[in-house]
């Protein structure tokens, strides 16, 4: 089947977003409904999730939001149960604190492996046993911290790496179902959960935005990456690329780690 603009469309497709209330998640969420799929969305936010579920509505689209603690397994199952079948499925919801390794705790790591790991395992196995024979696209939204150290926030960087290698199983063992799975890797994208007053140091002079995200979330839940699974897709305006290299100050060149930079 050759590859048309309409490719990209979900029409006729059910999505399940988590962390939905607001930031990358709710910009998923309503950019997934403006590409003509229904959405499902949680998140542990009341407020935010009624905002999101009404940008939805607004769209032209079903949605079911469900005031949701992903780290619950039962209470995962218990929200995709009802929903029939299960097209797409953006892992999103996650967070962390700022703190030395060594001054993380035993209830501390505990509760970062569970929001940030866990809860993803949870989502995959109740969506992928509602996915259709007709294949389906499950996205984790990891961090450029899962391909980088992390100080301050050492055991949230090792739990999305871990789901970048996670990933990677699925990929193959869902493969013969037609099921894709995908990462995406953000850095310098400002949501209310970070600040919007980020310092721009990136290869493009620019910060980027939700949608950009949203953007990348849609190309890999359409029949435009049909062929394209166990990957990670990196939306950092060139952060992971540029290593450890920042532009010198007023734009001329180049310098390293330890230089300043502009």
């Amino acid at each position: 089947m050759p590859i048309t603009p309409d490719s990209i469309l979900l029409t006729g497709r059910r999505a399940v977003v988590t962390g939905a209330a607001q930031g990358i998640g709710a910009a998923v969420a309503i950019t997934f409904a403006r590409f003509g799929a229904d959405v499902a969305i949680c998140d542990r936010d009341a407020d935010g999730l009624a905002q999101t579920a009404a940008a939805i509505a607004a769209e032209g689209r079903h949605t079911h939001a469900e005031l949701l603690d992903v780290r619950d397994a039962d209470a995962v199952n218990a929200w995709i149960a009802p929903l029939g079948s299960v097209d797409i499925l953006v892992n999103n919801a996650g967070g962390g604190f700022n703190a030395s390794f060594l001054d993380v705790n035993e209830k501390g790591q505990d509760a970062l492996m569970r929001e940030n790991f866990a809860s993803v395992t949870h989502c995959i196995r109740a969506c992928v046993a509602k996915m259709p024979e007709r294949g389906g696209s499950i996205v984790n939204i990891t961090s450029i911290e899962a391909h980088r150290a992390a100080p301050g926030y050492a055991v949230y960087s090792a739990m999305t790496a871990a789901l970048v290698i996670l990933s990677w199983s699925p990929a193959l063992e869902a493969g013969d179902r037609r099921i894709r799975v995908n990462c995406i890797a953000p850095d310098v994208i400002p949501t209310p959960g970070i600040g919007g007053d980020m310092p721009v140091k990136t290869p493009l002079p620019y910060a980027g935005r939700v949608d950009d995200v949203a953007a990348a979330a849609v190309y890999l839940a359409s029949d435009w990456s049909r062929f394209v699974t166990g990957t990670t897709l990196h939306v950092d305006g060139g952060n992971l690329a540029a290593g450890g290299w920042g532009r010198a100050p007023g734009g001329g060149g180049w310098v390293t780690s330890g230089e300043p930079v502009a």
